[in-house]
C-alpha cells in the first residue's frame, strides 16, 4: 500500500522577514518512516536543518514527537527547527494552547506562544488572539563550557584565515569549540577555511565577540560545521545555549538581545536562569513554503 503524502513548511526562524534568519523544514508525520527516509528526505531538502513532527497523545500538554536532521545526519538538539516547528503547530491550529512540550534525544522541551505587543506578559495571552507577530519562547539546557586543549590554538586559527584570536573554550554538551576575537567587526570579518575546520576536534566552531555599541546587540556570532554538512548556519539557537553562559560570565548579566551575523542574519533574545541551567531563547518565524511529500 502506498504511504499517505507528507505535509511540510518551510519556515525561517529567528527573524520577521521572510528569506532572513534560519530556514528549517518542518515535516507533519502520520505515521513513523524509518531513518533512511528521514536522513534521505533532509538531503532532499539539503538546507541546514529538516525536522519531523509526530503527535503524542494522552498528555496534558499538547505534546509531540520532535526529530532534527542536518543533510548528513541526525543531531540530539536544534533551536531554530525546534522554533519553525512551533510556529507550524501554532500557526495550523494543530495544538489549542500557547504551551506545547516536544520529546526529543535532549529531553522534554517546553515551549511558549508569547504576543508580541508584550513579550514579557506571556500569561496575559488568551486562547484565540490573533497570531500575527507573535514570539516563541524555547526552555532549552545550558551548555556550559570548559577549557580547550591550548594545542589546538595554531589549527584553529589556520581554520579561521589568522583571525585574531583572544579566548577559546568548549562546549561540553554540544562539542562545540567557542572562540573569541575581539570584536564583532571581527566576526563579520572571518573567513573560514573549511577544508581546515573540518579537521579541528569538535562538531563545529562558534566565533563571537562584543558587538558594537551603536548596534543595540550584547555580542554577535557564527557558526561552521561542515562535519554536519553546514558550512555556515544562518541561525543556530544551539550554539547560544553554549555562548549565553559564556557572556553571562564575561558581563555580569543574564539577559541578551544577540545577532548571528551570517549572510541571512537573525536575532535572538536570550535569558540565562543560572539556578536551573536553562537558556530561554525567544525569536519570531515566517512561513514561506508549504506543500506535499509524495513519496
Amino acid at each position: 500500500m502506498a504511504k499517505k503524502p507528507v505535509k511540510y513548511y518551510v519556515v525561517d526562524a529567528f527573524t520577521d522577514s521572510a528569506f532572513k534568519g534560519n530556514p528549517a523544514a518542518v515535516c507533519l508525520l502520520e505515521q513513523d518512516r524509518d531513518d533512511e527516509w528521514l536522513q534521505s528526505l533532509a538531503a532532499e531538502f539539503n538546507i541546514s536543518e529538516t525536522c519531523f513532527l509526530t503527535p503524542i497523545h494522552g498528555t496534558s500538554v499538547p505534546r509531540f514527537g520532535l526529530r532534527w536532521f542536518t543533510p548528513t545526519t541526525e543531531v540530539k538538539l536544534c533551536g531554530h527547527a525546534t522554533l519553525a516547528a512551533s510556529h507550524t503547530i501554532f500557526s495550523s491550529g494543530l495544538a489549542d494552547s500557547n504551551v506545547i512540550e516536544f520529546d526529543t534525544l535532549s529531553g522534554i522541551l517546553t515551549v511558549k506562544k508569547i504576543p508580541s505587543v508584550d513579550a514579557t506578559d506571556a500569561p496575559n495571552l488568551q486562547n484565540g488572539e490573533a497570531l500575527n507577530g507573535f514570539y516563541i519562547e524555547l526552555d532549552f539546557p545550558a551548555d556550559p563550557t570548559s577549557e580547550s586543549n591550548s594545542d589546538d590554538t595554531s589549527l584553529i586559527s589556520d581554520a579561521l584565515n589568522g583571525a585574531s584570536i583572544i579566548d577559546i573554550k568548549k562546549t561540553q554538551i554540544g562539542n562545540n569549540l567557542i572562540v573569541v576575537v575581539a570584536s564583532g567587526k571581527n566576526v563579520t570579518e572571518v573567513q573560514p577555511q573549511f577544508d581546515v575546520v573540518v579537521k579541528c576536534p569538535a562538531t563545529g566552531i562558534i566565533v563571537t565577540g562584543i558587538a558594537p555599541p551603536e548596534s543595540g546587540f550584547d555580542f554577535y556570532s557564527r557558526y561552521f560545521s561542515p562535519k554536519f554538512g553546514i558550512n555556515e548556519d544562518p541561525v543556530c539557537g544551539s550554539a547560544h545555549c553554549g555562548l549565553v553562559p559564556y557572556w553571562s560570565k564575561k558581563l555580569g548579566k543574564c539577559d541578551f538581545k544577540a545577532y548571528q551575523a551570517s549572510a541571512r542574519g537573525g536575532v535572538l533574545d536570550l535569558h540565562l536562569d543560572e539556578q536551573k541551567q536553562r537558556v530561554f531563547l525567544r525569536g519570531k518565524a515566517v512561513a514561506v513554503m508549504e506543500g506535499v511529500i509524495l513519496v
